[in-house]
């Protein structure tokens, strides 16, 4: 009985936190969209704080720009990390851009193409596009004609114009072989998504 009593009281405890909890993430990104970051940061702040996917993703936004506040990475690598870590594709995405990059961390192509992964197994083309040029630059360790064209030709599937012309250019690397294999992966990967 005392355990279906606390039970019963944390179910009305959450339930009226839901309710009273100041923000309002859509709110928030309609004033985002309009360039009312003001009204942006009062209504992500609290949810994203509480750990709010979307509104964590928007805070990352926010300070990774500067959009109604001080650009500070610190800022933007906390709330698109707390993002990311829950699944977020977008924010796995920037997260990858500020690894890369070295904005606000030391620049790391491993944990930049960790996350560029992550995105890239959720349909970001940007984060498909990405991994195609990591694996297709010929000079790195990590050359990977297939796995190149593998993404190149994803991100094209999914609609990034620009994707088709690195992976007809990849393809013209790689021997007939190489591209049945590539051609193999991106038929296995859309079967599975």
């Amino acid at each position: 009985m005392r355990t279906f009593s606390r039970i019963l009281i944390a179910g009305f405890v959450l339930l009226f936190a839901t309710l009273a909890w100041p923000g309002d993430f859509m709110k928030g990104w309609k004033a985002y969209s309009s360039t009312d970051y003001a009204t942006a940061l009062a209504e992500w702040q609290d949810l994203a704080d509480a750990g709010d996917v979307g509104a964590s993703y928007g805070m990352g936004l926010l300070y990774s720009n500067g959009f109604g506040v001080d650009m500070n990475d610190e800022l933007a690598l906390k709330y698109y990390r707390q993002a990311a870590e829950k699944g977020h594709a977008e924010a796995q995405f920037n997260l990858a851009v500020m690894h890369q990059n070295g904005w606000g961390v030391p620049a790391s192509d491993e944990a930049a193409n960790e996350w560029y992964r992550k995105a890239a197994e959720q349909g970001v083309t940007g984060a498909q596009v990405a991994l195609g040029r990591y694996y297709a630059m010929d000079f790195l360790d990590t050359y990977d004609p297939v796995e190149a064209y593998k993404w190149f030709s994803l991100a094209e599937h999914l609609g990034d114009v620009d994707a088709s012309y690195k992976r007809e250019f990849i393809a013209t690397r790689m021997t007939p072989e190489q591209v049945k294999q590539g051609d193999a992966l991106v038929s296995e990967w859309i079967a599975a998504h």
